[in-house]
Parts: structure tokens; sequence; C-alpha cells
């Protein structure tokens, strides 16, 4: 896999006959399979090849794929427990999504310009995604009341923070 190749999950099983492979997607890699979509596979012995999906469809709530050239149960059975993973040029994101590797390295400013920090990771809570900034590894929640706009371009987060969630001597000062 290359750095630019984003997880698109993991072919956990076979369905029927005729080489369809059950998918574990994520959910890019539920949205971008599609039959034409070039997949690199990892395979279970670290082998590496890109496969082109020819067909995909769901069943009782999980994607099925099928690949060229594998086009029966024998033949696609060296695929289980395979890796999936899409290159980040192929992968379209809505207006407002962004993928982790995106706002890593982004510089958090307040309303009037002022560094306040970086995003040095993401995490995924149930609630809402947080940004962690700084060595202190502060968590800042990615919701509209604080995050006021994301310029990747720019690698520039603008937000409106109450008073001492980056720093306690501010919230001392209010």
């Amino acid at each position: 896999m290359t750095p630019s190749d984003l997880n698109a999950g993991r072919i956990v099983g076979l369905f029927g006959l005729r080489g369809e492979c059950k998918i574990d997607a994520t959910r890019l890699g539920a949205e971008a399979l599609a039959a034409g979509t070039i997949v690199r596979v990892r395979l279970a012995d670290g082998s590496q090849r890109d496969l082109r999906v020819r067909a995909t469809r769901m069943h009782k709530g999980r994607p099925l794929a099928a690949f060229d050239g594998f086009d029966d149960v024998n033949a696609a059975e060296v695929l289980v427990g395979a890796t999936l993973a899409l290159d980040r040029a192929d992968v379209v994101l809505a207006h407002g999504e962004y993928l982790d590797a995106d706002l890593v390295g982004c510089g958090l400013v307040d309303a009037a310009g002022r560094r306040l920090g970086d995003v040095v990771a993401v995490e995924h809570y149930p609630s809402q995604d947080m940004l962690v900034v700084g060595t202190a590894r502060t968590l800042v929640p990615m919701v509209g009341a604080f995050v006021k706009s994301v310029d990747i371009a720019q690698q520039r987060i603008v937000v409106d923070l109450p008073p001492g969630l980056l720093n306690d001597r501010e919230a001392d000062q209010a």
C-alpha cells in the first residue's frame, strides 16, 4: 500500500458460486466500491495487486463485490482476508467532509487570526469527532459551535472556543 491509499475495508468471506466477496467495508469503501473502480488488494500472504470491481450489490446490509478474473468461488477463495485500499485521488468527499489526514497539520486560529495550536490527530467518539491539538493533546470538539471554517488548502481551521478550552490561564482571565 502507498501513503496515499485509504482503507476501503476487508474481504471477510465468499457468497455464492460466482466469486462474489463479502466486504467488511469502511464508510469510504461502502460508498466508493462500484463497478469499474480499481482497488489495491493486499492478500493474506502480503502480496499486492490492483483489481477492477466487476459488480457490486448489497445483501442483508453487507456489500458484495465481484472482481475481474475471479469468476467462481474457487478462484476468489484466495481473496478472503485481503484488505482493500483506494487511492486518495479516487475518493470524492462531500462539502464539509474531511479525511483525518487532511486535518492533521492544520493550524487552529481564532477569528483574529491568532494561532492557537496545531492539529496533531483526530479522535472519533460516538457523540462527535475531536481535533487533538498540540503536545498537551487538548481535545476540541469538531462541531459548528466551535469550528467556524476549515480551509484544507491553507491548512487553517478557524475556531471560536470558550475561554479555557486550550489554556487554563485564559480561563482565569475571563
